[in-house]
């Protein structure tokens, strides 16, 4: 089977915003985020709604829910069946906050900035 490389951005100084979202989720909703990254690993592209949806120009963002608490973890894919994990936040209102959206396409252009210039 040829599943998709999921991989957490990394900033210049070696912070990977995904991972410590991942990581600071209580245990029952870090293990739901786990069984969904499984899912997008499987499934890549072709995961929908559901368990995840395209934000804005090809930023998509993780489903997870546990109860009433909500949380999301975005991403992009990358060519060679490879998913980068950017970022994530706790869910509190309908519409995902622009700020989340905005450092993600930041972290994105970095993303291929530095691939391209290596």
């Amino acid at each position: 089977m040829n599943n998709y490389n999921t991989v957490f951005y990394k900033t210049t100084d070696g912070v990977e915003p995904g991972k410590d979202f991942l990581l600071e989720l209580d245990y029952k909703m870090r293990a739901k985020m786990i069984r969904m990254l499984q899912m997008l690993q499987k499934n890549g592209p072709d995961i929908r709604e559901p368990y995840s949806k395209e934000l804005d120009d090809g930023i998509f963002e993780l489903r997870a829910k546990v109860g009433t608490n909500i949380s999301r973890l975005l991403y992009f894919f990358d060519e060679g069946k490879i998913v980068i994990l950017m970022n994530g936040f706790i869910k509190k209102s309908q519409k995902t906050p622009q700020n989340v959206i905005i450092a993600a396409k930041k972290y994105r252009l970095d993303y291929f900035e530095r691939k391209c210039s290596q």
